[in-house]
């Protein structure tokens, strides 16, 4: 019999949903073979995907609603031609869809590892990807969390095999910055000088509402790796996400959700505090009352009301810096990048900006900050990684890095500078005293390891009586980020030339 299959668009509603079979009539020639039932279900070359779906075509459409569609409408006969007084829609053996069973399961008992609707509205599970990028094209710019919609009403039915439909759900991101392996070579200044490899295989995680701190000498790769996180420099290998948004394949979106604080000032030194801070809000887009209320907001939150009408070549160093972080907030980042904030600055305004930086974190603010000053990264970071040569040595928090290294550090300075015998003397008394560590001999100061602190001191100056020197005087301390950094890096914590 000639048989017509039913309109290309709704394909998918009918097969996705069809509890039952009513038993249609059979071709003459074919006995009891469900061949044309499969046919006129499956269109050729395979099940349409979920792509061609259209959910706002009116209800008429469907093929079980019209038990004779237009035979013009897509319509293609069947590869074997019955007699024409026993045609009939295939939409009559596809009758009242309810619970998503696939017609196919019960004409054809070993198809029936193909009754789950979602696999016949996604053609190809395994791959995944591609079949939903088809069935909803919002999922392919930035993820399952603007489509979630579209994938719920396309596994809107029940499951008959219990399973429930896999539904997005928007989520916020644990990582503000997630970096793997990033690579970065500079030439040479001139073309016979080697290439220089400032950054060599940087792996680091920042928990979002937190502070990272980069912890190396100047030329360690600390501000190169921060140009990379800031879209400013393409890394020339390996990958990262800034507040949830691919680095490579989303700069603009990592811009609009970072603000950066360069190690030089990017103030305009001839216009004012006020001037600067609207002109960084209007190249974020933003303007009117909403941004003078915001440049307000900064202007009184970082001490600069008072001389928020003075240019900026007006401001001394303390005030500068603080500028340029109230710029750096204009936009209400997800993510700010200190590139070493303190440098330059006296103690007093150094101190001044320690507790600004604490406080942006209340707010949520995830900050990455580098910095060569080791009492800044002890005191503001929650995580720390220590960079030496474009790798990072050593990461952990504060504690746990010094935790690694047992004991306290003592110095005893000595009244006069000892010759070789009394250093020799006082070396194998000190190493003979239970609790003492390395111990080392510069001029008239004497350091050691110990256990015990402040309770091995009346020993140790036993030790220094009996090699025949006095002790001038005594300090006991616990152990700090320098002494890590001697630990992994083999020398103590230093200022080296900038590589990039």
């Amino acid at each position: 019999m000639t048989t017509t299959r039913p309109a290309r668009k709704p394909a998918p509603t009918a097969v996705s949903a069809t509890p039952t079979i009513e038993p249609g009539p059979t071709a003459p020639d074919e006995g009891d073979s469900p061949a044309p039932a499969a046919e006129d279900v499956t269109p050729a070359g395979g099940s349409q995907p979920a792509a061609e779906a259209e959910p706002d075509q009116p209800e008429a459409l469907n093929p079980a609603a019209d038990p004779e569609p237009d035979p013009t409408d897509d319509a293609e006969p069947s590869a074997e031609a019955d007699p024409p007084d026993e045609a009939k829609p295939a939409a009559e053996a596809v009758a009242d869809p309810v619970d998503g069973v696939d017609p196919v399961a019960e004409a054809e008992p070993e198809l029936v590892d193909r009754a789950e609707p979602v696999a016949e509205a996604v053609p190809d599970p395994v791959e995944g990807v591609e079949a939903v990028a088809e069935a909803v094209p919002e999922l392919v710019e930035d993820g399952p969390v603007d489509g979630a919609e579209p994938v719920a009403e396309t596994a809107a039915d029940p499951d008959p095999t219990g399973e429930a439909p896999v539904v997005f759900a928007a989520v916020e991101p644990v990582w503000a910055i997630d970096a793997v392996d990033l690579v970065k070579t500079y030439r040479g200044r001139r073309r016979a000088d080697p290439p220089v490899q400032a950054v060599r295989g940087i792996t680091l995680r920042v928990r979002a509402g937190t502070i990272f701190g980069l912890l190396g000498p100047n030329g360690a790769g600390k501000s190169t790796t921060v140009r990379m996180l800031a879209t400013l420099t393409r890394p020339d290998a390996g990958s990262a996400t800034v507040a949830g948004h691919d680095l490579l394949r989303h700069p603009w979106e990592v811009r609009r959700s970072i603000g950066i604080v360069p190690q030089r000032s990017g103030a305009d030194p001839d216009a004012t505090g006020r001037e600067n801070l609207l002109l960084q809000g209007r190249l974020y887009g933003l303007g009117g009352a909403e941004l003078a209320r915001r440049a307000d907001e900064l202007l009184d939150r970082f001490g600069l009301a008072d001389a928020a009408g003075r240019l900026a070549r007006t401001y001394s160093g303390g005030m500068l810096r603080r500028l340029d972080v109230a710029i750096g907030l204009v936009s209400r980042p997800a993510v700010l990048f200190l590139d070493e904030p303190t440098t330059g600055l006296d103690p007093e305004a150094r101190a001044v900006m320690w507790a600004e930086i604490e406080a942006l974190t209340a707010d949520g603010l995830s900050i990455l900050l580098t910095t060569h000053y080791l009492e800044e990264a002890d005191r503001l970071a929650s995580r720390v990684a220590i960079i030496e040569n474009g790798q990072v040595v050593v990461e952990g928090t504060p504690d746990e890095l010094k935790s690694e290294l047992h004991g306290d550090a003592v110095e005893l300075e000595l009244t006069a500078t000892p010759d070789a015998r009394q250093v020799e003397a006082l070396r194998i008394r000190l190493a003979a005293l239970p609790g003492v560590g390395e111990v080392t001999f510069t001029g008239r100061a004497v350091r050691a390891r110990v256990d015990g602190g402040a309770a091995i001191l009346p020993a140790l100056f036993a030790a220094v009586d009996g090699a025949g020197l006095a002790t001038a005087a005594a300090t006991v301390a616990r152990p700090s980020l320098d002494d890590v950094y001697l630990r992994h890096v083999g020398h103590r914590f230093g200022r080296q030339e900038e590589v990039a």
